[in-house]
Parts: C-alpha cells; sequence; structure tokens
C-alpha cells in the first residue's frame, strides 16, 4: 500500500517538474516511479518527454520502447519514435512510424487539442517525407537511365505499392484453390490470339441482344437464392435485380431457348478455351448492372479461370475494380481478369450497362491439370454461377 503511495507521489512530483521545465529531476521522478510499478505507462512517456528535453536519446527510446511494450497503440509513444528517427536522418523508418500513428488515430473518436496538433504535424511532416523519398528514386532511376515508367507496368506498380499509393490484393476464391499461379488482376487481351476475332463481332452480338431487349426484361437477379445452403454472398445482392442475368449456359448446362436466340454469339464463343465441365462450366451469361445499381466487393470461388467481359452497352459513369486495378468498360474491348481476386463494379450513369460474361481456363494450367481440376470440381459440386 505504501509503495502505491509511493508510485503516486513520485510520478505527480515528477509531472509537476516536468511542467516546471525541472527535466532532471522529472526523469528521475518519473523513473523512480516506473521502478515501483513498471505497469505505469504514463511515467514511461513522461521520462521520455523528459529524457527528450535532456537530449539523452538513448535514454529517451528505452522509455519509449517500454512504453510501446505496454501498449502498442499509445499515439504519443509512436509519434516521438518517428521523431527519435526523424532527427537521425532516418526519414524511411520515420515514415513508418508516423503512418502507423496516423492508422490508428482513424480508430480514435475524439482527441485532446495538443495531440491533435501533433498529429497534424506529422501528417504534413509524413507527406514532405514521401515527396522526398520518391524525388529520390526516380532521380536514382533516371540516373539508372530510366527517366520514365510506363504507366500501369508491372514495375510501375510495384512503385505505386512501396510509395503507400497502391494495395496488395492476391487470390482469395472462396471455394477451391489452386495454387502456384500468377497474381495478375487483368491479363493483357492481346496475349490471347483469339481475342480480335471475337471482338469484332462486338456489333452482331450487340444486334442479338438488342432484340431481346426491344421484348421487355427478360432478365433475373444474378444472385438467386440457394434453398440447399447458407447465403454466403451480399445479402442485399440475393434476388436483386440490379445485378441481372441473362443465361445462355449455366453451370455446364446450356438454357436451349435462349442459345436458341442467339445463335452467332453461340457461334462467336464455340472455338474459345472454355471450361467444359459438368455442373460447373461453362458459365455464359449477359451481365446487366441498372442505372445507379453496384456490385460490392467480393471474390470469385474457385482461381482456376479466368472472367472475360465483352462491352456491348457501356453508358458514361460506368467503372470496374479488380485488386487495386480500376479501369473503365469500352464497347467491343475484351476484360479478361481473375474473378478469385477481389472485385467490384458501379453503375453511375442513368442508363443500363450489359456485358456479355463468359470464363476460360487459366492459360497457366496444363491439359493434365485442366482434366484433374475438371474431374475434382464435377465430384465436390461447385457451382461456379453462384460466385
Amino acid at each position: 500500500m505504501q509503495q502505491s503511495a509511493d508510485m503516486r507521489q513520485d510520478a505527480q512530483d515528477a509531472a509537476a517538474a516536468l511542467h516546471a521545465g525541472r527535466h532532471r529531476e522529472a526523469a528521475e521522478k518519473f523513473a523512480a516511479a516506473l521502478a515501483r510499478d513498471p505497469r505505469q505507462i504514463a511515467c514511461a512517456i513522461g521520462l521520455a518527454y523528459a529524457c527528450k528535453a535532456l537530449g539523452d536519446r538513448a535514454a529517451q527510446e528505452r522509455a519509449l520502447d517500454h512504453a510501446l511494450a505496454l501498449d502498442g497503440r499509445n499515439l504519443h509513444a509512436l509519434i516521438m519514435k518517428g521523431d527519435l528517427f526523424e532527427a537521425d536522418g532516418d526519414s524511411a523508418v520515420a515514415g513508418k512510424w508516423y503512418s502507423v500513428a496516423l492508422r490508428v488515430a482513424e480508430t480514435v473518436g475524439q482527441l485532446p487539442a495538443q495531440l491533435a496538433q501533433e498529429l497534424a504535424r506529422i501528417r504534413e511532416r509524413k507527406s514532405r517525407l514521401e515527396e522526398e523519398y520518391e524525388a529520390r528514386i526516380r532521380q536514382t532511376l533516371d540516373e539508372a537511365g530510366f527517366p520514365s515508367i510506363q504507366p500501369d507496368s508491372r514495375f510501375a506498380r510495384s512503385l505505386d505499392i512501396l510509395l503507400g499509393r497502391r494495395e496488395i490484393f492476391v487470390q482469395e476464391p472462396k471455394r477451391y484453390y489452386f495454387p502456384g499461379l500468377p497474381q495478375i488482376e487483368f491479363y493483357d487481351r492481346l496475349d490471347f490470339d483469339w481475342v480480335p476475332t471475337l471482338e469484332a463481332k462486338t456489333a452482331i452480338i450487340r444486334g442479338e441482344l438488342e432484340a431481346l431487349r426491344a421484348e421487355g426484361d427478360s432478365f433475373t437477379p444474378y444472385l438467386e437464392a440457394n434453398q440447399s445452403g447458407p447465403v454466403t454472398h451480399h445479402r442485399d445482392m440475393v434476388g436483386n435485380d440490379d445485378w441481372g442475368a441473362y443465361y445462355l449456359w449455366k453451370d455446364g448446362r446450356p438454357v436451349e431457348d435462349h442459345v436458341a436466340r442467339f445463335p452467332e454469339t453461340a457461334k462467336a464463343l464455340q472455338d474459345l478455351p472454355i471450361p467444359r465441365i459438368e455442373g460447373t462450366s461453362p458459365n455464359i451469361l449477359f451481365s446487366r448492372l441498372k442505372p445507379g445499381a453496384s456490385i460490392p466487393p467480393h471474390n470469385g470461388l474457385i482461381n482456376t479461370r479466368l472472367i472475360c467481359h465483352l462491352p456491348l452497352i457501356v453508358p458514361d459513369g460506368c467503372g470496374f475494380r479488380v485488386g487495386s486495378q480500376t479501369r473503365p468498360w469500352v464497347e467491343g474491348e475484351l476484360f479478361i481478369f481473375d474473378d478469385s481476386i477481389e472485385h467490384e463494379a458501379w453503375n453511375r450513369s442513368g442508363k443500363e450497362r450489359v456485358v456479355l460474361l463468359f470464363e476460360i481456363w487459366r492459360p497457366e494450367l496444363s491439359e493434365t491439370e485442366r482434366a484433374q481440376v475438371s474431374t475434382l470440381l464435377s465430384s465436390i459440386g461447385v457451382r461456379t454461377s453462384d460466385g
């Protein structure tokens, strides 16, 4: 009991000394209080402030490490730790500490005025550090003979990740994961020799679609309730025709009367590397997004396929994100992307957006692997239209 009272008295005396500018006395009192009760994070922070005023960097860092061991989210300690490294001239490490402090601050409610000012200071400083860091990188690349980097190249994207401007997204299929496949968000459509021929038939395919649309609304909700299992999708999208579908093939079976209405579309797709897996694939459909509708971020079921979009009707205000890349649809230009990576779509226009959606084998899979995957997916009953 007496030891606790002595600790409190030391802490009060230390705080008074610190406020009065008697930094040596404050440091000694805070250290004494911590010796009596090492759990007192306020004393560790006070000790760090006193040591900073005394110019004792080593003691200040020890006090901060003590505080952070007690609470790794303490904003005072995180900010001061960053300041330590900036004073040492290590701006890269300082920026990391500032980043953590700013992220923690986003999760905290109202902050004291002084702490809010400190956060504003390090936010501005972090911005300058990032600019200086990028300038040094650009200068190094320029001097090495790389004055310009092709936008959206793999190296350009790696720079964005390094500089904190782009998140890292990876394959996270909900049902079946095949390891060892490259993490590519959008594939280059020109790497597939069949693409130009298909794109050249855009007007014909759109014509068949327009004939259907002229007869009224034949689309059904893309996501339908699965009566045999739990709902694993965004619940507000299940049964919602904001995201509609008109299937030609679904879960490996043709919708005969629909296919009959789209003979040219069927012909255009017949020689493509589309998976044919009993009960699973192909899935070929017209995907509609109503005006003002959006598809929330989600991941597909498997990563052994790629999804293709042939944009047919695309008003202004539509967009599509896969992982860290966002692109607009362009009518007649195919998208090929990995839907096992998080993706989302939106239509902020006043008109419908419609694409022809189908799946193809990932080109990295061998014929043997495709046969193995086909047998497996068919046997376990994966319905990829659910994704």
